[in-house]
């Protein structure tokens, strides 16, 4: 055996050796809006007093509007993060202590924590093993007096099962709020993500499609919605009475705005997300293509009616036809030289917050405003797919971006097969440093 046949676990030479590079999009567009905005001086627009100035500056509304012509609402809020706008869209729903909200346990922890910052409480359903959306059978199991709404996440760059999610919460009088921060401009039967629930979240932070540093957006056709999130985003306390609101239910507000330079960076960046996505979908097809015959390794299923958008590539991993445990298979993997990685993020149930209950203050709040604690129930193995999935079926990369090329998908393709190749020497060496 040659010493390029070798695993480089073992001894031998990596079989990538370009270094994996993150998404650069950042151009002279960017550059030259941040110089304009550097120029004028007005690095924020916005002031917590009623009038104009409530509403943020030029690049912040010209950025909002972008967002309402694209997506065909009457509503789009900038925020600086999209953590602050998923906090907005849940005490724009008026939900607040005793309230369930059902949402994803396979996520980054703000969306289940956005709805802890009401006073209401999460209730995790499980996800399906193909789109990792939401189950709309485990959803709808998970619905009690209680439930308030629904908060989907559109993971990894594809969409749940909206419309069934939809038709849930319509039946049963419920939100639905949608988490697109991995998402946008993926589709669902004809329509854009984020514009099937009540609110949509977009992201903008450092590792997204689209990227401005920090910054989110809130979309929705609600007025009502809108008006509230406005007030959660700029010291709503303070101005209510000016503005005629007599609704005071979850206005009080913080500093959740957007700078100038921020939304002059995501203006350019909003106007390259097709081409972005379009780059995004080229590299994760061909990988796809490649990864067709290799045994226990599955690519991203597209469901119908679906566009993704790829903002992660995940693979399903079966120990039973690879004949490797996942962590030694991906240790391999690693080894060669390629961006992998074992799992995503533990079940959010599982952290502390959730298996303490404890979240404000030393009591237990808001688990202990519930009128019925007992029966919040985070314990492991309420999502079974899920936990499965966290623990040994899934693995992930995040190849499939610029600027990466089709030769580097070949590359991993290959290291995926190396590494498959070589699974009796891998197996002996793994069974050596146990003994």
């Amino acid at each position: 055996m040659t010493d390029s046949q070798t695993l480089a676990l073992l001894g031998g030479k990596p079989l990538i050796t370009k270094p994996f590079e993150f998404n650069r999009s950042i151009g002279v567009e960017e550059k030259n809006a941040v110089i304009n905005v550097l120029d004028h001086g007005e690095l924020s627009g916005f002031i917590a007093s009623p009038g104009e100035a409530f509403w943020g500056g030029k690049k912040v509304r010209s950025l909002q509007a972008a967002f309402e012509k694209r997506y065909n609402v009457r509503h789009a809020l900038a925020f600086n993060s999209a953590t602050s706008a998923l906090h907005a869209a849940a005490s724009a729903m008026g939900i607040g202590p005793g309230d369930e909200v059902i949402t994803s346990p396979w996520t980054m922890s703000a969306t289940a924590i956005s709805i802890l910052f009401t006073g209401a409480v999460p209730i995790f359903a499980d996800i399906e093993p193909q789109s990792f959306g939401l189950d709309p059978a485990s959803v709808e199991a998970n619905i009690t007096p209680r439930t308030r709404g629904i908060f989907a996440v559109n993971i990894f760059g594809h969409p749940c099962r909206l419309d069934e999610l939809r038709e849930i919460a319509d039946r049963y009088n419920l939100f639905l709020v949608e988490d697109n921060a991995q998402a946008p401009d993926a589709q669902h039967n004809g329509k854009f993500t984020g514009t099937i629930g009540d609110a949509g979240i977009f992201s903008f932070n450092r590792h997204k499609v689209m990227q401005s540093g920090e910054g989110g957006i809130l979309i929705t056709n609600d007025d009502k919605i809108a008006q509230k999130a406005a007030l959660l985003r700029n010291h709503g306390e303070v101005v209510v009475d000016a503005m005629g609101i007599d609704d005071l239910v979850n206005t009080i507000g913080l500093n959740l705005r957007m700078t100038e330079m921020e939304a002059a960076v995501a203006i350019e960046q909003f106007k390259k997300l097709p081409r972005l996505n379009a780059q995004r979908i080229r590299l994760a097809n061909h990988l796809t293509k490649g990864m067709k015959n290799l045994p226990g390794l599955t690519p991203p299923a597209v469901q119908d009616g679906s566009k993704h958008v790829y903002y992660m590539f995940p693979i399903l991993y079966d120990e039973a036809e690879t004949g490797l445990p996942r962590e030694l298979f991906v240790e391999a993997m690693a080894a060669e030289g390629a961006a992998i990685r074992a799992g995503y993020l533990k079940p959010v149930y599982l952290e502390p917050v959730f298996q303490k209950k404890i979240a404000f203050g030393s009591q237990g709040y808001p688990f202990t405003a519930h009128p019925f604690p007992e029966t919040i129930c985070y314990d492991k193995g309420i999502c079974p797919t899920c936990e499965r999935l966290a623990e040994s079926d899934f693995i992930l990369t995040y190849i499939m971006q610029p600027p990466q090329t089709e030769a580097d998908m070949d590359m991993f393709v290959q290291a995926c097969r190396k590494v498959l190749n070589g699974r009796d020497e891998l197996t002996a060496h793994a069974g050596n440093r146990t003994t």
